[in-house]
């Protein structure tokens, strides 16, 4: 008996482990890309508004996608869906590395958003599913400590591949890891799947969402480009608009809804995904940026910009665990909203970089902004997983990273109207840098002001978890 009870308990560690390793592979990809923007930029004659798509096509379809994903998880089983999503990812990798031009690279970039909509939420409701609410906030925090180790390497591993040799080979770098991915999921995770009730897709639902962000994401990234008040812009918010109404009206009504939107009135619920849009938010567009400024301004090269941001995703690493083990005890309602001040603080420290700054002044806002990061993302995810059903997990798991991916597109396209209108010369003009950090700095202040609202809404919506009788029951058996 006592063997079995180890055998079982090492297996949800293997699974762990086997979970980690996929989603290390998608998220190394969402901070590879991000130092080698330039090299693209010269390689294939693009423009900002194109750069942006390279990194919005991957994270607009993977958060379209995502409940999608979810659901299919629930209802095929999730280590079907993880698999299929990392072959999915794999072989789109490898049509990113190829690409020879921006429309061939941001269509593979969209494959690659897919796979990892369907790989994505089925780690979390994995996790969710094997191990029991006293180790959930344990294993969440792994969960996202790995996703922060993969988070500091793809910048260093990027630029170094980048400088090295191309910027196709980090790309290219997913094709062995997914393969070796793909051999240990089989091996070690149990398949499950939600067994409550009749499943079936929601296709009205899902094309009126995608239709809604795909409107709002491209009118806010060439709204400079066409004029805020034009009739095309105007229009694609309008569209936008009416979509998320309609898709809002479908899912009310749907017996078989794709979001179920009864989970929204749970407060828990509701202000940690809330959370998660905002944080995304105001910081994806800040390492965008930001490693466009460390590179186009300060002269760092790849592998150096790469390394700039280890301090702040060292420090993700060694404390999202503790974060999670803190979670479990005393929960998320306090730790999400120091994090989210101390995230305000790093982006108002960052608001003061100009032309003459130098790593020394980057520093204390990549210290402060991994602090706050840490604190935040753990607890946020262990709040909105645990206050979901266990047969939800995959729906849940989806709803929590579709938040986070629609915040990043949303933000990086902000962030990027922010920054190019107030860029009025050619970009080799003299003028062009100064303005450039200009923009930088008045989007910076707008996202520590992002900041420090989610900050607010953490204190006032989330509250502390507590297992449901039934749950207590399972535990003391």
């Amino acid at each position: 008996m006592r063997a079995r009870i180890l055998a079982s308990e090492n297996r949800k560690w293997w699974t762990l482990g086997a979970v980690a390793f996929g989603l290390f592979m998608i998220m190394l990809d969402n901070t590879v890309v991000n130092v080698a923007l330039p090299a693209i930029q010269r390689d294939l004659k693009i423009g900002v508004s194109e750069l942006e798509w390279v990194v919005n096509g991957y994270a607009l379809t993977f958060a379209v996608l995502m409940l999608t994903g979810g659901k299919l998880a629930d209802m095929l089983g999730r280590r079907r869906m993880f698999i299929v999503g990392l072959a999915i990812f794999t072989g789109a990798s490898l049509a990113c590395g190829l690409a020879g031009s921006a429309g061939f690279l941001i269509g593979a970039r969209i494959v690659q958003g897919a796979g990892s909509a369907l790989m994505n939420p089925a780690t979390l409701s994995i996790i969710t599913a094997t191990f029991p609410p006293r180790q959930r906030g344990m294993a969440i925090g792994i969960w996202a400590g790995v996703s922060a180790m993969a988070l500091a390497i793809g910048p260093l591993l990027g630029g170094i591949l980048t400088q090295q040799i191309s910027w196709g080979w980090i790309f290219f770098v997913n094709v062995p890891v997914g393969i070796l991915a793909i051999l240990v999921a089989r091996i070690a995770i149990d398949e499950s799947r939600d067994t409550s009730r009749e499943q079936k897709l929601d296709l009205p639902g899902l094309l009126t969402s995608a239709v809604g962000l795909f409107a709002l994401t491209y009118g806010l990234i060439e709204a400079n480009k066409y004029g805020w008040t034009s009739g095309r812009i105007l229009g694609l918010f309008a569209l936008c608009a009416l979509a998320l109404a309609v898709f809002v009206v479908i899912e009310m009504r749907s017996r078989l809804p794709m979001l179920d939107l009864s989970l929204f009135r749970n407060p828990t619920f509701a202000g940690a995904n809330l959370v998660m849009l905002l944080v995304a938010l105001a910081m994806f567009g800040v390492f965008f940026f930001v490693s466009l400024y460390m590179q186009n301004v300060l002269g760092y090269s790849p592998t150096q910009a790469g390394a700039a941001f280890l301090p702040m995703t060292v420090l993700i690493v060694l404390i999202a665990p503790i974060a999670g083990k803190l979670s479990d005890r005393i929960g998320s309602r306090w730790l999400m909203g120091t994090g989210m001040i101390l995230v305000s603080a790093s982006l108002l420290i960052f608001s003061r970089l100009g032309l003459g700054s130098s790593f020394w002044h980057i520093f204390p806002g990549l210290i402060v902004g991994g602090l706050g990061m840490a604190l935040t993302m753990t607890p946020t995810t262990a709040a909105a997983m645990g206050s979901v059903a266990i047969d939800k997990a995959g729906v849940g798991s989806a709803v929590l990273n579709s938040m986070r991916q629609v915040g990043g597109s949303l933000g990086i396209a902000l962030m990027g109207a922010i920054v190019v209108s107030y860029v009025s010369v050619p970009a080799k003009s003299p003028q062009a840098l100064p303005q450039f950090v200009d923009g930088l700095q008045h989007a910076l202040l707008v996202a520590a002001a992002i900041a420090f609202v989610s900050a607010v809404v953490a204190v006032t919506l989330v509250r502390q978890m507590r297992p449901a009788p039934e749950t207590a029951l399972a535990e003391a058996a």
